[in-house]
């Protein structure tokens, strides 16, 4: 019966291998969509036996529980395929080692190479940082002026007519030298009087002798001797007054060493000084408050200055002041002798002074200077000497620290300074040894290393 109808049995042949391989493709869909574009295409069922991928993102234990022998997974319970993975993704994330080179130049960089004899031949010398007292200044203008206690403006103190004038300006002198030599009719008059009283104080003298001999004797009335008594009195009196007449204006008793013009008046300097003005030429007639002269004693001289309102707490009497000249480098220290009690009323200022020893004649006045006091003052717990401090930039500073093999550059934050010290906020410790002496010499070095290593 099978060979009469081979037709049928040829067909339901066919219809299976068809089914058969129509099963085959989809079963070869699945595991295409299932293993995604991660497998690569790939698998590893046959290296552990079983008949699923690591591909699939699964670990042995979720299909297999306990892992067999022959399965191996990570600590972390990866598959080996996830493993794998951050594996590779922590290799790529580690960066590549720098050069030997580049790697020491962090540490070499603000490093100074000295040894111990270098360092004693540069001169260098070190402190520790510490507290301080800093000192804030006040600075104010001012002028060099006469100091008026020590000057004198001269005047001959009588009318008269110039003879001869020595002294010429800007020369010093002496107390009691002669400045110039007057004839003066007022002199003349005074020195006539003061010798016609002398001669009548003699006369009276030796007539009160012999009357009170005779009176004494019981020769001549007592009345004689009272009168006598009374005319000598009256002749010491005008011999005095001619006297103190001629000494008020300056002149002698006598015209001079060996007598003569009873006119003759000689000026002459109240004491030492510098002749810094002159009025007077021979032959030029003069009243008696004619200045003719300005006398001062420049070995000591005052420093003027004009004070604000809101500074004056910080200028006293008595405190000790710093003045420097502006056209040259000098200046001296003086005392606060003078502050005015009064503002003016438009500056707004007062007066204020200092007296400055001049022994020299280095204070000219006219000189403009600079008047530094102590405004205030305080201590810091951390402090430098103020030389030590070198600055690299507008912005940076830095003070140079012993380190081993050299010196480097310790970068700091400054606070408040002086001339002597200076405030440390930050880079230093308290008792940390740092450079004193020499840290611009240490500061040219770094310069010269950085412009090497920058070429």
């Amino acid at each position: 019966m099978n060979e009469k109808n081979p037709a049928p049995q040829a067909s339901r042949r066919t219809r299976v291998a068809i089914a058969v391989i129509l099963a085959i493709g989809a079963l070869s869909a699945v595991l295409i969509l299932r293993s995604g574009p991660d497998s690569g295409g790939s698998s590893n069922a046959g290296d552990d036996g079983h008949g699923h991928t690591e591909a699939a993102g699964h670990a042995d234990t979720e299909h297999h529980g306990t892992p067999k022998n022959g399965d191996h997974q990570d600590e972390d319970g990866h598959a080996d395929g996830e493993h794998h993975d951050d594996e590779k993704g922590k290799e790529a994330a580690v960066p590549a080692p720098k050069p030997q080179a580049e790697a020491g130049h962090d540490e070499d960089e603000g490093l100074i190479p000295m040894d111990a004899q270098r360092t004693q031949a540069a001169g260098i010398q070190t402190a520790e940082a510490g507290s301080a007292v800093v000192r804030t200044m006040l600075q104010l203008p001012g002028e060099i002026r006469f100091n008026e206690d020590r000057t004198a403006h001269v005047v001959p103190r009588v009318a008269g007519v110039a003879e001869s004038v020595p002294a010429n300006l800007g020369q010093t002198v002496k107390k009691g030298q002669v400045l110039a030599v007057l004839s003066s009719a007022a002199v003349s008059e005074q020195r006539s009087e003061l010798q016609a009283t002398s001669q009548r104080l003699a006369l009276a003298r030796t007539t009160y002798a012999r009357e009170k001999q005779l009176w004494q004797e019981k020769i001549s009335a007592e009345q004689d001797y009272l009168q006598a008594r009374q005319a000598l009195r009256e002749a010491e009196i005008a011999a005095s007054n001619a006297q103190q007449k001629l000494a008020a204006t300056g002149a002698g008793a006598s015209a001079g060493p060996g007598g003569g013009a009873l006119n003759r008046f000689e000026l002459r300097a109240p004491f030492d000084g510098v002749v810094v003005e002159k009025h007077l030429a021979v032959g030029e007639a003069v009243q008696d408050t004619t200045q003719v002269f300005t006398i001062s004693d420049l070995r000591s001289v005052w420093a003027e200055m004009r004070v604000a309102a809101t500074d004056l707490p910080a200028v006293r009497v008595g405190e000790k002041a710093t003045v420097k000249a502006t056209a040259f480098a000098s200046s001296a220290t003086g005392d606060v002798a003078y502050v005015g009690a009064l503002i003016g009323q438009e500056t707004r200022t007062a007066p204020a002074r200092i007296t400055l020893p001049n022994p020299d004649g280095l204070w000219r006045p006219g000189l403009f200077v600079n008047v530094e006091l102590t405004a205030s003052s305080q201590t810091v717990p951390l402090a430098v000497a103020t030389p030590a401090i070198q600055r690299m930039d507008a912005k940076q500073s830095v003070v140079f620290v012993p380190v081993p093999g050299g010196f480097r550059a310790q970068p700091v934050r400054l606070g408040r300074a002086d001339a002597q010290s200076t405030e440390i906020l930050e880079g230093l410790k308290p008792g940390q040894t740092y450079v004193t002496e020499g840290s611009f010499m240490l500061k040219a070095e770094l310069g010269k290393a950085t412009a090497e290593h920058t070429h």
